[in-house]
């Protein structure tokens, strides 16, 4: 199934102020509108002059999805009469989920000063934030931007930060993925959330809990910090009957999928996942985008 997204927009964008939720193919066009009017309708009087456009991604540059994500935010860019070589220039960085990497690019692209930078995800956003409080930053895939404090509220975010907020706002997406694991593998008695401290995950929490509760069923935290902590925390769900994963939404998680997907299959985890890309490698279920 999927999720719905969340936008901020901001008078930067020559708009009211708003909150609006977005099915994915809305997400990707309007993403490429904000990315491309945002930061230029100043200049609108100059259509000819080149403008520059930062993008740091948190993937590897070999990842397929992300890549197609990128061919989505290019055609947006360029049915609004952006075109790269024309009277655009992207500046594309990939991080590889590498946090020394992730600040040394972002402190590189702003370097740059381009007209905008479009970042993916809670940690690249928040490295692009401590490096300008000027150039305007477009996010993606930012579960809650007010607790990660790039927005003040919804209403009146402020600052020079916008984009779209993945997920539900209301958070009721955890409650969801319990209730799968439960109708999935009914003897389902312990859920293992994993997840990278580095990225909020608080908004999902009273919903799981909730859930927890109404299922009898035990939620731990299973945070990780490296991909070599993964094997333990699926492994230990194994070890005696009725346990289960939920990969919380995280680029940590994302960048790792085949990983946590062919150690869930290992050691017959049953797992619920937040995307489909998790189920087209042959994770279990998704429920989400």
């Amino acid at each position: 199934m999927r999720r719905r997204y969340t936008a901020i927009s901001s008078r930067l964008m020559g708009h009211r102020r708003q909150f609006d939720h977005l099915n994915r193919r809305d997400f990707i066009s309007l993403l490429g509108s904000t990315a491309a009017a945002w930061p230029l309708t100043s200049h609108a009087q100059q259509p000819d002059q080149m403008r520059l456009i930062g993008v740091l991604m948190p993937y590897a540059q070999s990842d397929g999805d992300a890549q197609s994500w990128l061919a989505a935010f290019r055609g947006a860019l360029s049915k609004l009469g952006w075109t790269e070589g024309s009277n655009l220039r992207i500046e594309l960085r990939w991080s590889a989920d590498n946090p020394d990497r992730m600040r040394a690019l972002a402190n590189e692209l702003v370097d740059l000063r381009p007209n905008a930078i479009f970042g993916v995800t809670t940690p690249v956003v928040g490295a692009l934030a401590r490096e300008t409080k000027t150039i305007p930053i477009v996010f993606a895939g930012v579960s809650d931007p007010i607790a990660s404090g790039f927005a003040a509220n919804l209403v009146h975010p402020g600052g020079n930060i916008t984009g779209f907020m993945s997920n539900d706002p209301a958070g009721t997406l955890g409650g969801k993925w319990v209730q799968l694991l439960k109708e999935i593998a009914p003897r389902t008695v312990r859920i293992a959330l994993l997840f990278n401290p580095a990225t909020a995950v608080q908004y999902v929490l009273p919903s799981i809990q909730d859930a927890a509760r109404h299922f009898a069923v035990q939620v731990t935290a299973a945070p990780v910090h490296a991909k070599d902590e993964i094997h333990g925390v699926i492994a230990a769900q194994s070890r005696d009957p009725g346990g289960g994963l939920i990969a919380v939404p995280d680029v940590f998680n994302d960048v790792n999928r085949e990983l946590i997907i062919a150690l869930a299959a290992r050691y017959s985890v049953p797992a619920v996942y937040f995307n489909r890309f998790f189920t087209e490698p042959g994770g279990l279920i998704s429920y989400g985008d």
